[in-house]
């Protein structure tokens, strides 16, 4: 076994047997020993995507960056390690993405020698960066540490039993790659989103909540467990949506209702099953064309006493993206009065293009807040997810 590798293996090891909240502290004591790292720092992308924030101990003394105008910035955004000398002589900052599975955490700072900075070492430092993020996904069972380093103010309680909600604000894979976002990010009420995969399937739940407060966040959060409770039974989505009208009617007999677009992908064809339940909405963008699909518009959930849900199907094709936006992006209205997708929403989507699915939702709704005429008065959801297919993928 080569030195390197031996590194590697040590870092490894030390992350895998540190405790929850000293997971910074050992990666810089392992690196320092096994790869001449001088310095080392972990910084935690914000709710609302536009900050990086230093992991430390409350309270937080140290500024956070911004993710467009820094050098962590830079490789937060690209998804590649980049490199800068330091203020000190013979040294060189990497800043390397702590990414799962598509779900970009945050950056982590390794400060080296110039020599040391070989490709193999840079390699290996990316690699030990993912596994950190791992390893933080797990940590946050038993630590707030890292929550906490997310928050570039304090959320309202609504928007914390949102978030908690979500399955990662990112998620790749060989057929597909989706990004999500939601703002305002420390004050959301009704919106959401969720997806589940299996070797075969991929489902996408996308929804939207009445009211405000907390009261939209009960009733969102009933919504998504009733439909996770359905998912996990194994049932087909127009069964999913009925069980889920009933717990959802079961509740408030109809005085509070989810709108709900659900979506099931079979991997190995692009085949799509929707239940158009509601508000959201979907767009494609292919072939340079961007154009809205509609389907039978059928009943929120619980808005009455055993709905009947039936699913329709379209194709997705290798190469396709798919917007999915909430009515607090597509209605908000301009100073003269026309609503973002009467050709706005058109126009960001082809101007995003080129942007990766987990940078696009943070990139549309910046466009959003320049066109409004006012602030936002609800909540704004942008899901981009880019269908590669399983022979594509293959």
């Amino acid at each position: 076994m080569t030195l390197t590798m031996t590194n590697f293996l040590a870092v490894e090891r030390a992350l895998r047997t540190a405790a929850p909240h000293d997971l910074l502290r050992t990666v810089r004591a392992a690196l320092i020993e096994h790869f001449r790292a001088i310095e080392v720092g972990l910084l935690m992308a914000d709710y609302s995507l536009t900050v990086l924030q230093p992991v430390t101990a409350l309270p937080h003394t140290s500024e956070p960056l911004p993710v467009q105008a820094s050098s962590e910035g830079r490789a937060f955004g690209s998804q590649e390690p980049y490199g800068q000398y330091a203020a000190q002589d013979g040294a060189v900052d990497l800043h390397l993405p702590v990414t799962v599975r598509g779900d970009r955490l945050g950056i982590l700072t390794v400060r080296m020698p110039e020599e040391a900075c070989t490709s193999v070492t840079v390699g290996e430092l990316t690699d030990l960066a993912e596994l950190l993020g791992h390893e933080i996904i797990v940590a946050e069972r038993d630590t707030d540490l890292y929550l906490q380093a997310r928050r570039a103010s304090r959320l309202t309680l609504a928007a914390e039993m949102q978030w908690q909600l979500l399955p990662a604000r990112a998620c790749a894979r060989p057929e597909y790659a989706i990004g999500a976002q939601l703002e305002p990010a420390y004050d959301i009420h009704g919106d959401n989103f969720d997806w589940s995969t299996t070797a075969e399937s991929l489902t996408l739940t996308v929804t939207n909540g009445m009211g405000e407060g907390i009261q939209a966040s009960l009733l969102t959060n009933l919504a998504i467990n009733a439909l996770r409770n359905a998912r996990r039974a194994g049932i087909s989505i127009a069964d999913q949506a009925a069980l889920a009208d009933q717990a959802v009617y079961g509740q408030y007999r109809g005085r509070e209702f989810v709108s709900t677009l659900l979506l099931c992908f079979e991997l190995s064809t692009g085949r799509v099953q929707v239940v158009d339940a509601g508000s959201p909405q979907l767009w494609r963008y292919r072939d340079r064309s961007v154009e809205r699909l509609e389907f039978e518009a059928q009943l929120p959930l619980g808005m009455f006493e055993e709905s009947p849900y039936t699913a329709q199907e379209f194709q997705a094709l290798p190469g396709d993206r798919l917007i999915f936006v909430s009515d607090g992006v597509y209605a908000a209205a301009s100073a003269g009065g026309e609503a973002y997708s009467e050709r706005a929403l058109a126009r960001a989507i082809q101007a995003t293009s080129l942007l990766p699915a987990a940078a696009v939702p943070r990139a549309i709704l910046e466009e959003l807040a320049v066109y409004r005429a006012a602030d936002a008065d609800d909540d704004a959801m942008v899901l981009c997810m880019d269908w590669f297919g399983r022979s594509a993928a293959a």
